[in-house]
């Protein structure tokens, strides 16, 4: 195509047209048009951009896989303009840049950019907007996507948290009617009996066992089923069910206890009375059981309510690190359970809060939290630790892992990097936790041997809020 006829079609171009002409000509002598055909590969994910891409027709796509499969995070039409552009840093795209359909495109190498910058100033000026825009938009991507996959990590370990509890209420519920029906049937037996008031205030004595602490607890699993037969033969050398040994092993019941009562009621007494006993420290104990597996539930969902601050505007205000911290713990303690990890939370107990947007802040430590999980060696230890060093609040994340290479340092906080397995990482992590953190005015810095990787992020005290500044 003749420069003339070239300059034409950049002149219609929506992005560079309005250009000085002299410009516009500079670009149509340097640049080299290039037509891509259908699927053809323009910028390949591991390879070094070529250059400036102005799009003259057709359809470029860049699709990204963040750990859920390749999407499409941005698509240029006629018009548009991808690549390398001035001032970028970019050195590969986030994925492969591709022609959905016959596209023509206007490349300037990599190696023109500097005389353009020098010769094209209104074309640099337009461009560098474009950057602008095209981090800015990238940036609110990442930032969704990653906040989309720890919210599907949260809603797993919620869900795998909350499973006991609910099966326990469940349980509970089960099993509580057929105890109260059992204690409805002792308690008319024992009506039948005529019990004298000190026969009566034996069995209560015997009963308030149940409000002391089982002696389960304390035992081994073999001391506990000696206990239940000690009872059960007991039970049974006074002609009693002993089928009522398991509910009165569960409770604080004596030797003693048994034998005053046996010597209190005489004959077919003692069976109805130890029935009613029975029945009812179980439903007191299942009870007990309902009420923790209640509040469990509550705890994990005030937890996470904490953690994602649903129920509040993000504006900034002052954030108690300390309750953030202990609010990601508990939303990733199954994760820690599943590799035996022992996580250690020590916080300064006159720690300072910060100012800034708790729901951002959570997504740091979730991030950096996360992250030391996986590195943990299978029954490791993962260190949380938070002070007040002179006007900043220092928390330090600690593994005990294998430690990150120091060639590959570097890079663990730039985008799309990871050193997990494909599908269990975005590489974006790391990059969102430092973009938050110095949105707050603070720091994130790495140290890191075989057995011990540190995470610190130092965030001020008098801060005035997030600034919005980037990386």
């Amino acid at each position: 195509m003749a420069n003339q006829d070239l300059i034409e079609r950049l002149s219609a171009h929506r992005i560079i047209g309005d250009a000085p002409r002299e410009e516009l000509a500079w670009l149509a002598i340097r640049g080299r048009l290039r037509t891509l055909a259908p699927g053809e590969i323009l910028s390949a994910k591991t390879a070094k951009v070529d250059g400036l891409f102005l799009v003259l027709s057709g359809l470029l796509t860049i699709r990204v896989d963040r750990g859920a499969g390749p999407h499409k995070a941005m698509e240029w039409r006629a018009g548009g303009v991808t690549g390398l552009l001035p001032y970028s840093r970019l050195v590969a795209p986030p994925g492969d840049v591709v022609a959905e359909e016959t596209t023509e495109i206007l490349a300037i190498h990599r190696n023109d950019l500097p005389d353009m910058i020098r010769e094209c100033h209104e074309v640099t000026s337009k461009l560098v907007h474009v950057m602008v825009d095209r981090a800015r938009q990238f940036t609110s991507s990442d930032l969704h996507d990653e906040k989309m996959v720890s919210l599907g990590k949260l809603a797993a370990g919620l869900a795998h948290e909350l499973n006991n509890p609910a099966s326990a209420l469940v349980r509970g519920a089960k099993l509580l009617p057929d105890h109260l029906g059992t204690s409805d049937v002792a308690s008319r037996a024992l009506g039948a009996a005529r019990l004298t008031e000190a026969q009566l205030a034996e069995i209560e004595t015997v009963r308030e066992l149940c409000g002391s602490a089982p002696l389960h607890g304390t035992l081994s699993p073999l001391e506990a089923a000696r206990r239940e037969s000690s009872i059960a033969d007991w039970l049974e050398d006074h002609d009693v069910d002993v089928s009522l040994a398991d509910a009165l092993a569960e409770t604080a019941m004596t030797a003693d206890a048994l034998d005053g009562l046996a010597r209190t009621l005489d004959g077919p007494a003692l069976e109805p009375a130890l029935r009613w006993v029975a029945a009812g420290c179980s439903a007191r104990q299942l009870a007990t059981e309902l009420e923790e597996a209640a509040s469990r539930i509550f705890d994990l969902v005030s937890a996470v309510k904490g953690f994602t601050h649903m129920d509040q505007t993000p504006v900034a205000g002052p954030v108690d690190i300390r309750q953030g911290l202990m609010q990601t713990v508990i939303v990733l303690k199954a994760k820690a359970r599943a590799k035996s990890l022992s996580v250690d939370v020590a916080v300064a107990p006159d720690l300072p809060p910060v100012q800034g947007i708790g729901g951002e802040l959570n997504q740091v430590w979730s991030n950096l939290i996360d992250n030391a999980l996986d590195a943990a060696r299978d029954s490791g230890r993962v260190e949380i630790r938070a002070d007040h060093n002179g006007g900043k609040v220092v928390v330090r994340v600690v593994d005990d892992g294998p430690g990150i290479p120091l060639d590959l340092r570097d890079r663990v906080f730039d985008p799309f990097f990871t050193t997990k397995p494909v599908g269990q990482g975005t590489g974006l992590g790391l990059d969102i936790a430092r973009r938050l953190v110095r949105k707050h005015d603070g720091e994130i810095e790495i140290e890191s041997e075989p057995g011990r990787t540190e995470f610190r992020v130092s965030l001020p005290v008098t801060a005035g809020g997030p600034s919005g500044g980037g990386r």
